[in-house]
């Protein structure tokens, strides 16, 4: 792992316990415990730094709940009993995105129940409140967007979605709410503004072979019904772009801190540098990398090649099988972290001035908030 001389040490700590940080955002590729380190950093702010905490999450596999003793989750905050928060004070709660009824509050919020109604029942809704690609990620901002504007919370910790790219959780709410406050769908709507007349009379005039050709593409129900949608939102439109900039320039600023978490992998560390790129680009407050699942041999200065060749003079004495295990056991751990060294190095080296802690793979999952203490220790080196 990157050591302690070559880039700075994340100091988590004083992060979480810094009251001008109100939002801390786990971020990285799917699979390298972002689900796991948000969790363990929350709790860490409430039992440690007395804060008023509350984790967001993502992540499909419900992990987060039984890790904190939580019967379910859902998109209501609940609060986490049986931490210990007696001296410092602190809360802890935790909730996971619901995408389709945080769409569902976004709806019932900026129109009345009537039209409301009828967005609900429309197919073009139901099918892109649930399953439109960048609706989750888009929806991870909404929530964050609310947490933060009903001024409850200390800290928000949020688990960003487990997304093909971890970019996505940027570009995905930009690009679904250009979609919604978009040119095409202004031009949909255009007959609903004129006389009420059917989407299909489109075909006259000059729109005519725009429509003949978005229905050929799109066919004719899913045209009528996205029509039907629009015109059903026209009141809305503007607010879902609003909103996603709103939230984008509060991760921006100082109040926000960006932890990055990956993995000692190619994959997860390129994942890791691009988004870094992407932060500086965006000029958003990058605080450091947790590298989870770092293997560390125990006797470090043995080497894996003594190591091996140690093996090979008992074993060719003869009578030492179970050391001679040991030692071919230690020289495979000893390479591997070689290797991860050298994997995370692709990061240290293109980003030396990132704050970075390495944690320590554990023997099992992660399944109770003593693991989750015990995350939270090594992330801050306590």
């Amino acid at each position: 792992m990157p050591s302690d001389n070559a880039t700075p040490p994340l100091d988590v700590d004083q992060i979480l316990a810094d009251p001008g940080v109100r939002i801390v955002v786990c971020c990285g590729a799917g699979g390298v415990g972002k689900t796991t380190t948000a969790a363990a950093l929350a709790l860490r702010a409430a039992e440690q730094h007395g804060r008023r905490t509350v984790v967001l999450t993502i992540d499909p596999a419900r992990r987060l709940a039984q890790s904190l003793g939580l019967t379910e989750l859902d998109n209501t905050p609940r609060q986490v009993k049986g931490i210990d928060v007696e001296a410092s004070g602190g809360e802890l709660h935790a909730m996971m995105l619901d995408m389709k009824r945080t769409f569902d509050d976004v709806v019932l919020a900026h129109t009345d129940p009537a039209k409301a109604a009828e967005i609900f029942a429309n197919p073009f809704y139901q099918a892109m409140s649930s399953t439109f690609s960048g609706t989750q990620e888009y929806m991870a901002m909404e929530k964050l967007g609310q947490l933060h504007a009903r001024g409850e919370w200390d800290l928000i910790v949020v688990d960003t979605p487990p997304s093909r790219s971890a970019l996505d959780f940027l570009d995905a709410p930009a690009r679904l709410s250009r979609f919604l406050d978009g040119r095409m769908l202004r031009l949909l709507l255009a007959p609903a503004r004129t006389g009420g007349r059917s989407m299909f009379s489109l075909v006259t005039a000059s729109f005519g072979m725009f429509s003949r050709v978005v229905q050929k593409v799109l066919g004719a129900q899913l045209l009528t019904d996205l029509s039907g949608f629009v015109a059903a939102l026209d009141s809305m439109f503007g607010g879902f772009r609003q909103r996603a900039e709103q939230t984008y320039r509060i991760l921006q600023a100082g109040e926000t801190a960006f932890v990055l978490v990956a993995a000692p992998e190619p994959d997860a560390v390129r994942e890791a540098a691009y988004f870094a790129g992407r932060l500086r680009q965006e000029k958003m407050p990058l605080v450091g990398l947790v590298l989870n699942r770092v293997h560390r041999p125990a006797v470090p200065e043995l080497g894996a090649q003594e190591s091996r060749a140690a093996a090979e003079r008992l074993r060719s004495a003869g009578g030492h099988e179970g050391t001679v295990e040991v030692l071919l056991a230690h020289a495979a751990l000893a390479e591997q972290s070689v290797r991860e060294q050298q994997v995370a190095a692709r990061f240290t080296d293109e980003f030396p001035q990132v704050p970075t802690v390495s944690v320590t793979a554990q023997p099992a999952d992660v399944h109770d908030v003593d693991g989750l203490r015990t995350i939270a220790a090594a992330i801050s080196r306590s």
